[in-house]
């Protein structure tokens, strides 16, 4: 028959041997645990290593990875590999490692631009077929009209999306066209308060030119017979001189930049078959002259004006 004491020693052993075998489970973890610490030390001293492209940094990385993973050269080789000593010659790159870039041989020299002002090559003797030769310097005039172009396009560009206001080059020069929705009433040549706020912002980029500046007023096909207005010569004709003189006595314009022209509706730029069509003929043009142009255009001054 088996004591007490020994039950309770032997119950004690049990219990010592269950405890050391939980103890041992719970700590195997430690080891993937470490085995993930190495990886992305090495992971991450490669991505370093890696930042830079520095051929002297990159073959001390590559046979650091050699040393880790394949156990090649020894370690203190490696060392002295990496950090030569004063006045020591840089070792070249073994075959496994990398060639330093020679960054010369990838170095362009800038083309010198010729002094003259002309631009030799494929400019001199253009092809027929592809069109008129290109102007490499066009006049500081036409310059400064494109410049204003891109200038009216941000400063008007609500009026332009809902088709108050368009903008174009062509030939004569820069071309703002005003719609007579929102800025003259049907059968009236009075420009209206949106008219007005609508010039005057107008006024800033336009009288910073000294180009001559034409205002052409224009109708569509429906004739006119009011009792100011007759025809449409009439109603086109008023409101260009209306808009020029809002320049000259509200802008301080230059009266003799600006000029006034009605063309009726025999300059339509969309056929009057529909009602839209005929909307959008109905408008005033200011015409900034390109400096040729106006001197083909427009009269000669008088003699001894300037005398």
């Amino acid at each position: 028959m088996v004591s007490s004491s020994g039950r309770r020693r032997r119950q004690a052993e049990r219990e010592s041997r269950g405890w050391r075998t939980a103890r041992g489970a719970g700590d195997r973890w430690l080891v993937s645990y470490a085995d993930l610490i190495t990886l992305l030390f090495a992971f991450f001293t490669t991505m370093y290593a890696a930042s830079s492209v520095d051929a002297l940094k990159m073959s001390s990385m590559v046979q650091s990875m050699q040393v880790a993973f394949d156990a090649a050269p020894d370690a203190a080789s490696v060392t002295r590999r990496a950090q030569p000593a004063r006045g020591e010659a840089i070792p070249p790159p073994t075959t496994d490692a990398p060639a330093p870039i020679d960054v010369e041989a990838y170095r362009v020299e800038p083309i010198p631009l010729p002094t003259s002002g002309h631009v030799p090559g494929w400019l001199d003797e253009p092809d027929q077929a592809d069109g008129p030769p290109v102007d490499a310097n066009p006049p500081a005039d036409q310059s400064s009209l494109t410049r204003v172009l891109a200038r009216l396009s941000q400063q008007l560009g609500e009026e332009i999306v809902t088709g108050r206001v368009s903008l174009e080059m062509d030939r004569r020069g820069l071309i703002v066209s005003i719609r007579e929705t929102g800025t003259f009433e049907t059968g009236r040549a009075d420009l209206s308060a949106s008219a007005r706020r609508l010039v005057t912002r107008l006024a800033e980029p336009l009288g910073a030119l000294a180009n001559p500046i034409r205002v052409e007023g224009h109708t569509d096909d429906v004739p006119i017979h009011t009792a100011r207005y007759e025809s449409n010569w009439e109603l086109s004709t008023a409101r260009a001189v209306n808009v020029v003189a809002f320049l000259v006595q509200e802008m301080d314009f230059d009266a003799a930049r600006l000029s006034a022209a009605g063309y009726s509706e025999f300059r339509p730029r969309f056929s009057n078959d529909s009602v839209w069509n005929r909307a959008r003929n109905r408008r005033v043009d200011l015409i900034v002259l390109d400096p040729d142009v106006s001197r083909a255009e427009e009269p000669a001054g008088a003699e001894g004006v300037d005398d």
